[in-house]
C-alpha cells in the first residue's frame, strides 16, 4: 500500500470568508503594513497562490464584501420590475443586498478604523464608492432614457450613496439593529425628494440678451 502525498494549496475547510477573518485578525494584532500576504496564507494553511485566487491584494481583503455588494446591487436593479418607481426600486435593491446584523459591528468598526488610519487605503476608498454610485446612476439613466453622465442620474447616484453612508455610520455608532433598518429609513426619506416628475431634461442655460 503506497503512502499518499499530501496536497498543497487550499485545505477543504478554508473559505474566502475564513481567509478574510484571519487577515483581519492579523491586521489587528500586527498592523496592516506589518502583515504580509505570506503570513496570512501561512496562518490559513494555504500557499500564497491560493490567497490570490480569493483576493487581488492585501488591501482587497478590506473591500471584498463591499465589491461583492456592488455586483449584487447591479443584478438586483436589473431584475427590478419595470413599473416600480425609480427610487423605490433602488431602495428595495439596496436593502436586499445588505445582510449586516448588529453582531457584525465590531468587525466593521475595525475595518473602518484601518481604512481611515492608513493614507493609502483611505485614498483608495474612492474607487470602490465610485463603482457603487455608478451602478445606481446607470440604472437611473436606463430608466429615464438619459445618458449615465447627465445631471439627474448622477445626482441620484451621488445622493443615494451619501444617504447610505450616513445610514451605515449611524448604524455602526448605535449597533442596535440590522443595517437594513437604517438604510430603509434613509432611502424612504430620500425618495420623497426624487419624485418621478423631477426627472426632466437637463437644464438649458439661458442666453443673456444685452440691453439695447
Amino acid at each position: 500500500m503506497t503512502e499518499s502525498v499530501p496536497r498543497r494549496g487550499r485545505p477543504p475547510g478554508t473559505s474566502r470568508r475564513q481567509l478574510e477573518r484571519i487577515a483581519l485578525r492579523l491586521f489587528a494584532e500586527h498592523g496592516f503594513e506589518q502583515t504580509t500576504v505570506d503570513q496570512i496564507a501561512t496562518e490559513a494553511g494555504i500557499n500564497k497562490r491560493s490567497f490570490f485566487r480569493y483576493f487581488d491584494s492585501k488591501a482587497a481583503v478590506l473591500w471584498g464584501a463591499f465589491d461583492a455588494e456592488v455586483d449584487a446591487l447591479r443584478k438586483e436593479l436589473a431584475a427590478a420590475p419595470p413599473g416600480t418607481p425609480v427610487m423605490e426600486a433602488i431602495r428595495k435593491a439596496v436593502v436586499a443586498v445588505n445582510h449586516y446584523r448588529a453582531d457584525d459591528v465590531p468587525e466593521l468598526r475595525a475595518r473602518m478604523k484601518l481604512i481611515g488610519s492608513i493614507p493609502g487605503l483611505n485614498l483608495g476608498a474612492a474607487k470602490h464608492y465610485d463603482a457603487w454610485e455608478r451602478v445606481v446612476s446607470e440604472y437611473v439613466a436606463q430608466r429615464v432614457g438619459q445618458p449615465a453622465d447627465s445631471l439627474y442620474p448622477l445626482a441620484v447616484g451621488r445622493v443615494t450613496l451619501a444617504a447610505c453612508r450616513a445610514a451605515y455610520e449611524r448604524w455602526v455608532a448605535r449597533a442596535d439593529a440590522n443595517l437594513t433598518v437604517y438604510l430603509d429609513a434613509a432611502l424612504i426619506a430620500l425618495a420623497s425628494g426624487f419624485a418621478e416628475h423631477t426627472f426632466t431634461e437637463e437644464p438649458t442655460p439661458r442666453r443673456h440678451i444685452a440691453a439695447s
